[in-house]
């Protein structure tokens, strides 16, 4: 659905701009030039053959299809099973027997109890490192970054200058990322997350609402709405059952409420910013939409509220909630 989402999303902005035009248009540096020149010879208008308007939109599509098998669980899981080591998992009676993928992290993994009233009764935490290098999404974007090089002609070595030199100017960004990556887990490890969900019990009625915004902080925090979801989602689920609410619906709603925090998030300006040559700009842009962000995260809030109490019915129900 996602995948589905974004096409629409691109058709619907590509029909739009046939009978829209900003009154601002975006270049970047030289192109503002070539304007110029394209003026004084009577060319503005340049039409395209479908050719190159398909070559044009050639990416998209082979993004797409990488994202769309790298979701189908058959495909996910034959990989898994061909590339994600399975190490010996030491038993508590001392027999070794062969565990679940990734390693067991030391000093960490069953060290951290949950108990009443975040769960019905005291479990151990598993923290364990599944090394997933080849079904991460990251790795299904990137292989489709290299097919769509080598379809647009781009040689081997263009190719490996674009991601060196792209590398280096979001090094600073995929640091931050890292770190607040590893936030989250410092947060569901050291408990955080349940003293954070059992006060926001305390919001009652209206957690359903503010659980929307739960999920906005965590994107603008992180950057990531799964990195939200490490945060927030634990969290979300405590404060859900302790409130008689869906987990379900809690945990979707953060992940809801999280993209409209994307647009503010610091990690996707400084991206934007870098890609677009206007680093020193990341303060004017976060001012200009933060208005909009919050209002897009009170009208998932809103309906999230009529879900948890006018259409409960329409809350998918039968499933697994794995944490």
């Amino acid at each position: 659905m996602d995948i589905a989402a974004g096409v629409v999303s691109l058709i619907a902005a590509m029909l739009f701009l046939r009978v829209w035009k900003p009154k601002r248009i975006w270049r970047f540096e030289g192109e503002h030039e070539e304007d110029a020149a394209k003026v004084a010879r009577n060319e503005v208008a340049k039409h395209y053959t479908a050719g190159q308007i398909a070559k044009a939109w050639l990416p998209f599509a082979i993004l797409s299809l990488f994202v769309l098998a790298w979701g189908l669980p058959s495909i996910k899981l034959a990989m898994n099973k061909a590339t994600t080591p399975a190490f010996t998992v030491v038993m508590p009676d001392g027999k070794n027997r062969p565990g679940p993928a990734g390693w067991d992290w030391p000093y960490l993994h069953a060290k951290v109890f949950r108990t009443a009233p975040v769960v019905a009764k005291p479990a151990a935490e598993a923290a364990r490192f599944d090394f997933n290098w080849l079904t991460a999404t990251g790795t299904g974007c990137f292989l489709a970054a290299l097919v769509s090089g080598l379809v647009l002609g781009l040689g081997p070595g263009k190719i490996i200058r674009i991601f060196g030199g792209t590398l280096f100017r979001l090094r600073f960004a995929i640091i931050a990322m890292t770190c607040m990556l590893g936030l989250g887990y410092v947060t569901r490890y050291s408990g955080m997350d349940a003293v954070l969900g059992l006060a926001f019990t305390r919001t009652g009625w209206f957690f359903p609402f503010f659980g929307a915004f739960i999920g906005w902080l965590g994107v603008a925090l992180t950057g990531s709405d799964t990195s939200s979801n490490v945060l927030f989602g634990g969290l979300q689920k405590i404060t859900a059952q302790q409130l008689n609410l869906s987990p379900i619906l809690m945990c979707a709603t953060n992940s809801a409420g999280g993209v409209m925090g994307k647009m503010i998030d610091a990690q996707s300006i400084c991206i934007a910013t870098a890609a677009t040559n206007q680093v020193g700009q990341e303060g004017s842009i976060f001012r200009f939409v933060f208005w909009h962000s919050v209002a897009l995260a009170s009208i998932v809030g809103v309906i999230v509220m009529l879900y948890a109490y006018v259409f409960p019915q329409f809350i998918p129900s039968g499933l697994t909630f794995i944490h």
